[in-house]
């Protein structure tokens, strides 16, 4: 697809200039002409006959980086003299700092903080475990699990290549809804070592957000944890997604006016996403939902599915459509991947219903091209911040938790899940075709998640007394 210039990949170039008339505009004019967007311009120095400029330019990739450099460097008169990766440049020495949050200036503090006061705090915890969610960390932080297994976009890079995603996580956790979180990346062999040393670390985290994991691992670990843990438990790849895409789609409904329970609904993707996906939708009112793999539609007569894949046969396609991806979304109203780039396109769009909604979330690079059928869908949706409609985590996972801390809740419920969705959905007050969820930076969405999320614990029935 054509990739846009995006501040995930801006760089800062430190440019020499001819100390003339219009060498400037030649330079601005090159990089875009060479597909980059100048976002900034810095001071000057000048320096005889030439003049020193810092600029920083958004580019569409790293490849895309050297080609803007090389074109500046052709031009008469400009050398680019150096340059840095921005992004690179905001993970130097990572993007966490332990800070205390109680002060320590002198003795008498000192005997309070540590020892010998710690003594009698640690012999009531010994005694009774539940006081741990008051008087240690437990009451407000969450442990981001990950062994690197399906990293977003990246796939299986390890536990070390996933470690700047798990410290982007934490921040979020942090910046939107005020909780403590930590990455804890993990070199496992198996499925049995990731739920081991889950619940070895559990009684530090009131929380343990889960991340990254392939499937169909991912919701075995979850399930296990879910039943040996008394702390909420949340894999965020498959709920997050879930919740969000249940509050875009609610929104979308009122945009193309049709009643949410009657859609018919096609996912690509039955992964851990997929799965999740087709479970809130289903909580939610929607019947005819048709989900499917590299291998077509999933229907109850197929002998080659998973345990994830014969809960989608057991539970979706009521009218047990078989056949490709492009056969089953003749007629549908709604278009949901969660899989990987370009498996469907223009030609399969024309057969859905009348104003279709579709909803491509694989990330970078979408199912179905915007650009391709921006004149013929009703309402468009991505996993990318550079079109309308992201469907973003961050508007979930840092308000369900918060929520979850709150309430004292021990599990996260399906109705909790919901609840989270249906906050989301209702801060936008009047949707349109490009606005059916809440911009991420919002910081009025992750309070009204806690609140909506606490409140459904209480109903279902999983708060500590």
């Amino acid at each position: 697809m054509t990739n846009k210039p995006t501040p995930a990949y801006a760089v800062r170039l430190l440019v020499r200039l001819w100390h003339k008339p219009g060498t400037l505009g030649r330079l601005a004019t090159t990089i875009g002409e060479a597909g980059g967007n100048i976002t900034r311009m810095e001071g000057f120095v000048v320096r005889g006959d030439s003049v020193t400029r810092e600029i920083v330019v958004d580019a569409s990739s790293e490849q895309h980086i050297q080609e803007i450099i090389d074109a500046v460097n052709k031009v008469e008169g400009i050398d680019v003299i150096e340059s840095s990766d921005m992004t690179f440049h905001v993970h130097e020495g990572g993007k966490l700092d332990t800070v205390s949050r109680r002060p320590l200036t002198d003795a008498i503090d000192l005997s309070m903080a540590y020892t010998p006061g710690v003594a009698r705090v640690s012999r009531a915890l010994a005694e009774d475990e539940s006081l741990a969610f008051a008087y240690t960390i437990r009451q407000n932080t969450v442990a981001i699990i990950s062994d690197g297994s399906a990293v977003l976009g990246l796939g299986d890079i390890g536990p070390i290549g996933a470690l700047p995603v798990m410290e982007g996580k934490a921040v979020l956790f942090n910046e939107f809804a005020g909780v403590n979180a930590f990455p804890i990346c993990v070199d496992v062999n198996s499925i049995e070592e990731l739920i081991a040393v889950a619940k070895a670390v559990a009684p530090t985290f009131g929380g343990i957000n889960l991340e990254d994991i392939a499937a169909p691992g991912a919701f075995e670990v979850e399930e296990r944890l879910r039943d040996e843990l008394d702390i909420p438990v949340f894999h965020d790849d498959q709920h997050g997604t879930a919740i969000v895409t249940l509050a875009a789609l609610l929104n979308a409904a009122k945009v193309v006016g049709k009643p949410f329970e009657s859609l018919r609904v096609v996912m690509v993707g039955a992964g851990a996403a997929g799965v999740a996906v087709a479970k809130i939708l289903t909580n939610a009112g929607i019947e005819d939902i048709v989900v499917c793999d590299r291998n077509g539609a999933i229907h109850g007569g197929r002998t080659d599915l998973t345990s994830g894949k014969q809960w989608l046969a057991d539970n979706t396609n009521p009218r047990a459509v078989s056949g490709s991806l492009a056969e089953a979304m003749v007629g549908s109203n709604v278009f949901i991947g969660v899989s990987g780039p370009g498996v469907a396109g223009r030609a399969e769009v024309e057969t859905m219903a009348d104003t279709p909604i579709v909803f491509a979330m694989a990330n970078p690079d979408p199912e179905i091209r915007p650009e391709d059928v921006d004149d013929i869908v009703a309402v468009m949706a991505t996993g990318r911040s550079d079109y309308p409609n992201q469907i973003n985590n961050v508007l979930a996972f840092p308000g369900v938790f918060r929520g979850a801390f709150d309430a004292g809740a021990h599990t996260i419920t399906e109705g909790m899940k919901v609840a989270a969705a249906l906050a989301i959905a209702e801060a936008v007050q009047e949707p349109t075709a490009d606005y059916i969820v809440p911009n991420p930076f919002n910081k009025d969405i992750a309070p009204a998640v806690a609140a909506a999320v606490a409140k459904a614990a209480v109903k279902d029935g999983v708060v500590r007394i």
